[in-house]
């Protein structure tokens, strides 16, 4: 089974009951959605369902005997742990049974009862992250920084043959709107003779996507690109922060270190493959002259759909702006495609060597940026790495984050003839050094 399988579920014409699903900007029922979350009325943590404004409890779901049986303990589980790592046809099939209820108003007076109030909810990570591995997919953005420090050459010679990546900090995940403390760190001036340690004064933001693994693989046993897709079982949203001066003096010679680890946050929603379906685009073909992936990250099928038709954004607010009452402003909006290798590939190569991927990993793809300026996905781009403030409104500027600043990624599916479908919020606001 291919993640770009189309059925009954993806039917623009299928409505739910649930009045506030019909043109929600991001959980209609062609969407469903996955995570962790606890109701106003309960300590414990469970698996619940977007729809609308509500989430549908999946515990209570299941002690009605409205899932498939294969899901029924899954179903009542405090994480998406054992969800996470089902076969894709078995997602597939509790996907449909969840469609048809909240379609069919018959069930409505049966499943109404187990809807909460999103807003009267707190959203947790959807389970325990095992590992957690940054890529740097996003050409632009490898593109536009590298100018930055090496205007004649600024990809490596290894970035057009693998894909790059990193291993990160899995303990400092975390969901949207939790605040992001500004590190501490070592940073030295261009033109200072040694190091100072103090809070960073070029706090930034990546507009990532993130992928969650699915059932993964044995140690020493690597993933054919043929079957990458059978191992993901989700897409979020992603923010890296980033300590630029703490990265600039601390990468050389191993790479990101503590200007990454400090904080990630992710949108707590799990949008599977499945629900993606529609919005399966090609892979943007590679430049003329640009060498081909080797064998084993090459495969027809994964060029002609292993892109997704999704819009990013990137909002900011300051304290400024909310005393004024201003709304959100947008920093950049691009495309998704913006990535020179695909998540397939990515899987693929993780585990070309043999490392073990399992249930509830994630990936990140690396800032994703666009060839122009409305699509720079960071401040360092945004900026000129320092050079060129931003204007926003009611006359204030940036170069980098400031205390009381917000960040918020948004991000929408969409294609001809279908409804589309959003990924729920990704935001956090800088709160000072301690």
């Amino acid at each position: 089974m291919n993640w770009w399988t189309i059925d009954e579920t993806h039917d623009p014409a299928r409505a739910s009951w649930v009045p506030s699903a019909q043109g929600h900007h991001d959980f209609p029922i062609q969407n469903l959605p996955f995570a962790t979350f606890t109701p106003s009325s309960g300590d414990e943590s469970r698996i619940g369902v977007a729809i609308g404004d509500f989430i549908l409890d999946l515990a209570a779901v299941a002690d009605a005997g409205l899932v498939p049986t294969h899901v029924t303990g899954i179903c009542r589980d405090p994480t998406l742990a054992r969800l996470l790592a089902l076969p894709p046809e078995e997602r597939t099939a509790l996907r449909r049974a969840l469609s048809d209820l909240l379609s069919d108003v018959a069930r409505q007076s049966t499943v109404e009862p187990m809807l909460h109030p999103a807003d009267a909810c707190t959203l947790h990570l959807p389970t325990r992250i095992g590992d957690y591995t940054d890529f740097y997919v996003g050409i632009h953005h490898a593109g536009n920084v590298g100018r930055q420090f090496r205007p004649d050459n600024p990809l490596l010679p290894n970035y057009k043959h693998v894909p790059i990546g990193y291993h990160g900090r899995a303990s400092s995940i975390r969901p949207s709107g939790v605040p992001v403390v500004r590190p501490r760190g070592q940073r030295k001036a261009p033109d200072a003779d040694a190091p100072v340690f103090a809070p960073s004064a070029r706090l930034d933001y990546e507009l990532e996507m993130g992928v969650w693994i699915g059932p993964g693989n044995t140690l020493g046993e690597p993933i054919a690109i043929a079957d990458a897709a059978q191992h993901i079982a989700g897409f979020c949203l992603l923010n890296d922060w980033s300590a630029r001066d703490i990265q600039g003096w601390e990468y050389q010679p191993l790479g990101p270190f503590l200007a990454k680890n400090f904080h990630t946050t992710i949108s707590p929603w799990v949008v599977t493959p499945e629900a993606l379906a529609p919005f399966r685009i090609a892979q943007p073909l590679r430049p003329e002259g640009d060498p081909q992936p080797l064998p084993y990250l090459q495969l027809a099928d994964d060029q002609q759909h292993g892109s997704l038709a999704v819009t990013l954004e990137v909002h900011l607010t300051t304290p400024a702006m909310r005393d004024a009452g201003l709304p959100p402003h947008r920093l950049s909006s691009g495309p998704a495609s913006n990535m020179y290798w695909t998540v397939q590939q990515m899987v693929t190569h993780h585990a070309s060597n043999g490392c073990n991927l399992s249930p509830g990993d994630l990936l990140g793809t690396g800032t994703i940026s666009a060839p122009d300026r409305d699509g720079f996905g960071s401040l360092l781009e945004l900026s000129e790495g320092g050079r060129n403030p931003l204007a926003l409104p009611g006359g204030e500027t940036r170069t980098f984050l400031e205390d009381g600043d917000e960040v918020a990624l948004s991000a929408t599916a969409s294609a001809p003839g279908y409804v589309s479908i959003g990924f729920g919020e990704c935001r956090a606001r800088i709160t000072p050094a301690p």
